[in-house]
């Protein structure tokens, strides 16, 4: 759960698009290249161009709360969710750190993926900015778990539906690169080429959550970019 204040400079931006909005919530399309939160950088996030749209559009004097619940890494694209008062962060929060959201992602891979579905299972040991797969468990290596769909192939590529069901670093993209599949465009887990926008095809689709203050169920969808590689399938129902 994190707030950042806003640092002077503007971080408006009109491409932000709004996919669920209410007085606890507030869920938002993450182009793939755009930061959630800051980093030494220094870029505009996510974050900081939400909260300057609530402030303009409620005219609100100061700073804006908004409560960072979860995260994408900064090439991958799709559903980000904040919480607008403390109370649905903290609730939030916990609902992410039990697993209790239900996440489902989209990725194209390289290569023709045999099976139609399967599970990956492996270990996953963190090094700061950069994780790795491991034989078994260690003190710092935890169990990585995560179900797959394979949608359709085309030409040496395959778009799969994911769904993880642990939260561990980069786990998608590792356990993909790991089984010879390594998402489009990712150099970091064994792609050849990048995407001309250094963007990766990996994303954030569906994201299903309780309300934190209202007995209902939160879904959110937005569809993946239309650029390469991603307009290869787009024919495809997902």
């Amino acid at each position: 759960m994190r707030d950042t204040s806003n640092t002077g400079r503007s971080s408006y931006d009109p491409r932000l698009r709004v996919l669920h909005e209410d007085n606890h919530l507030l869920g938002v399309y993450k182009p793939g290249g755009w930061l959630v939160q800051g980093d030494r950088t220094g870029d505009v996030t996510l974050l900081e161009v939400a909260k300057e749209y609530l402030k303009r559009k409620y005219e609100k004097p100061g700073n804006v709360f908004l409560g960072l619940v979860h995260r994408l890494d900064r090439p991958v694209s799709g559903v980000v969710l904040f919480a607008r008062t403390s109370k649905a962060a903290s609730r939030l929060t916990n609902e992410f750190r039990l697993r209790r959201a239900e996440k489902t992602y989209l990725a194209v891979v390289r290569g023709r993926v045999a099976e139609s579905s399967g599970e990956l299972t492996g270990y996953i040991e963190r090094a700061h900015l950069r994780s790795r797969m491991v034989p078994g468990p260690t003190d710092r290596a935890k169990e990585a778990r995560l179900a797959f769909r394979r949608l359709a192939t085309r030409k040496d590529m395959s778009l799969l539906e994911i769904q993880p069901s642990t939260g561990r670093h980069h786990q998608i993209r590792l356990q993909l690169a790991g089984r010879g599949h390594p998402v489009v465009g990712d150099l970091k887990y064994g792609a050849p080429a990048p995407l001309a926008d250094k963007t990766i095809a990996l994303h954030a689709f569906r994201l299903a959550v309780k309300h934190p203050v209202l007995d209902d169920l939160v879904i959110l969808e937005a569809a993946p970019p239309d650029s390469h590689p991603w307009s290869v399938f787009a024919s495809i129902d997902v």
